[in-house]
């Protein structure tokens, strides 16, 4: 189906009815639309909500998108920031309107979800074989000739099945060669040479046309800035050997993406060094987690620790727990876990907890492990904790919270609840 109009599809999600399936909402609830719902402006802690609930902050979630938006602008990059990181178009929506390019998403069914929510741009940073994947790709694109779709690919073998899939589409697909980060990388074509066949496959295809190179700087091996900016160098450098040797010829633009969310400084820094080409270079970032940013690995990891006169980020999640055991002094248990809390990169962090409408820090607390639905939490002398507590928890990468939440209530400071970000993992 072709995206429709992007407010429609929208309000169609304050209409879903709110019952069973969203966690962590209140019981009474039951039977109202998510905007009835959002319209009562209920209270976080006050209205009936249930613990776990993870919540995002409506102020420091403006405060992001409009980082992002500013430090693009500034280092005259186009935005294409990785939407798998939230997979909730309400966000996709608020990331266009602020001056994103489009959308990047990682396999097809993300695809289809964003067209499903108007995305009109979108950057698959996938090689793509799936013949059905491939004809749905096909026939949304000849249905809508507004909407763009650039892919990766990395091999002979794929552009050979691309092209197989591919042949009764109207106009060919855009796809840009990805260039290996290191010898051990996910993905990606190891060296110039390789890509070089790869370029020569897609050019003697009809229903392929090659739009310039792209690959991910994350997988750099050992990374640091030494070495993540000279791996942007070899990327900027086939995009140039590419254009020399005329497989830009007749394109009026030419891509060069990279960028995720811990070096894109190195990518403004080595982008702003292409040369002139035969065409305009869109030059693509694509980094996603900025936009809630975290408590853990991307505080640790982020670019404006480098450059902090850019500004900052702020982890805009907080995963509310109660306090359901304290079988000892020094042990506590809350009642959230692996079905809740991110926990593939680090565990999350105690941060306040609430009593009587009172918060105050997590003092002499700390998690130590997950279970399937507890948190056991380490407590010294220090801690002042009892059953009953909300717990207040800060979690480390995006990507793996968003998807364990299909309804995430947005509260401003005062925990008033404004509005609800509707997820589609």
């Amino acid at each position: 189906m072709t995206a429709g109009s992007p407010s429609g599809a929208l309000a169609r999600l304050a209409g879903e009815r709110v019952d069973h399936r969203f966690k962590g909402l209140p019981p009474d609830a039951d039977g109202l639309t998510v905007g009835e719902l959002a319209a009562q402006r209920r209270n976080l802690f006050t209205g009936g909500f249930t613990t776990p609930v993870l919540a995002l902050s409506a102020e420091r979630l403006e405060h992001n998108l409009a980082l992002m938006e500013a430090y693009a602008a500034r280092h005259g990059l186009a935005f294409a920031p990785h939407g798998k990181t939230s997979m909730a178009p309400q966000l996709f929506h608020r990331q266009t309107e602020r001056g994103a390019w489009g959308i990047t998403l990682a396999v097809p069914h993300q695809v289809r979800v964003a067209r499903a929510f108007g995305v009109r741009r979108a950057f698959l940073a996938n090689e793509v074989v799936d013949p059905a994947a491939l004809r749905w790709i096909a026939a949304e694109r000849d249905a809508d000739p507004d909407f763009r779709l650039i892919c990766y690919v990395d091999s002979v073998r794929g552009v050979e099945l691309m092209d197989a899939a591919l042949r009764g589409a109207a106009r060919p697909l855009e796809v840009v060669v990805e260039l290996a980060a290191g010898a051990d990388a996910r993905t990606g074509v190891r060296t110039e040479a390789e890509c070089a066949a790869v370029a020569d496959a897609v050019a003697a295809t009809r229903t392929l046309r090659l739009a310039g190179v792209a690959g991910y700087e994350g997988e750099v091996p050992r990374a640091d800035p030494e070495r993540v900016r000279g791996w942007l160098r070899r990327l900027v450098a086939l995009a140039v050997g590419f254009d020399r040797a005329g497989r830009f010829a007749g394109r009026d633009e030419i891509v060069v993406s990279a960028g995720g969310s811990a070096w894109f400084d190195a990518v403004a820094e080595v982008f702003a060094e292409i040369p002139g080409l035969s065409a305009p270079v869109l030059k693509l970032l694509r980094s996603g987690a900025y936009v809630t940013h975290d408590d853990g690995r991307y505080r640790r990891l982020t670019p404006f620790n480098r450059v902090p006169e850019e500004g900052a980020l702020e982890p805009a999640f907080r995963l509310w727990t109660q306090v359901v055991s304290r079988p000892s002094p020094d042990q506590a248990f809350v009642n959230a876990g692996k079905r809740d809390a991110a926990h593939d990169l680090d565990l999350p962090v105690a941060q306040v907890v609430r009593r009587d409408g009172t918060e105050r820090p997590a003092a002499g607390i700390s998690v130590t492990a997950l279970s399937d639905q507890h948190a056991w939490l380490r407590t010294t002398a220090e801690a002042d904790l009892e059953v009953g507590d909300w717990l207040g928890l800060g979690l480390s990468h995006p990507c793996t919270s968003f998807d364990k939440w299909p309804l995430i209530p947005v509260a401003e400071a005062d925990g008033t609840v404004v509005e609800y970000i509707r997820t589609f993992f």
